[in-house]
């Protein structure tokens, strides 16, 4: 994580809490000449159009005071979707026994891309199905849902 996205995070994360989301990632990205903003809130209910504007209202203000941000952004609040990236350890372990597709940097028995079932992680790889990935190798983790 950016020290942006690590700033905005620790912000934002006790107000989105308190109007009953949960934070699940925050992502400073340049897209073209664009800078976004991404805020992905969940909750067991699922999210709807309301529930991003609710957040998107109840940060705004706290995200211009700090300006933490020195160029002009968007700012999107969304769900994590369905195919969700699993970027950090706990959301990793959330989603232990899931169907996951990583994508790796290089090459792992001649695969740049493995799908399996999601079985452990610890600090230096992830277990996917009886394969063992190196965690510096890995570009992308995301959940493979089944349409």
């Amino acid at each position: 994580m950016s020290k942006i996205e690590t700033n905005v995070e620790n912000l934002i994360k006790p107000i989105v809490e308190e109007i009953g989301y949960k934070l699940y990632d925050v992502i400073y990205e340049k897209e073209g000449k664009d800078y976004f903003l991404r805020i992905f809130i969940d909750n067991e209910k699922g999210i709807s159009l309301e529930d991003c504007e609710k957040v998107n209202n109840a940060i705004t203000g706290v995200l211009d005071e700090k300006d933490y941000i020195k160029e002009q952004y968007f700012l999107e609040v969304s769900s994590p979707g369905v195919e969700r990236i699993l970027r950090k350890d706990w959301q990793i372990k959330e989603n232990i026994g899931q169907n996951v597709e990583v994508k790796l940097f290089k090459p792992l028995n001649g695969e740049k891309v493995i799908t399996g079932t999601l079985k452990d992680l610890n600090d230096e790889s992830i277990i996917i199905d009886d394969i063992e990935i190196p965690r510096k190798d890995i570009s992308l983790i995301k959940i493979k849902f089944e349409w």
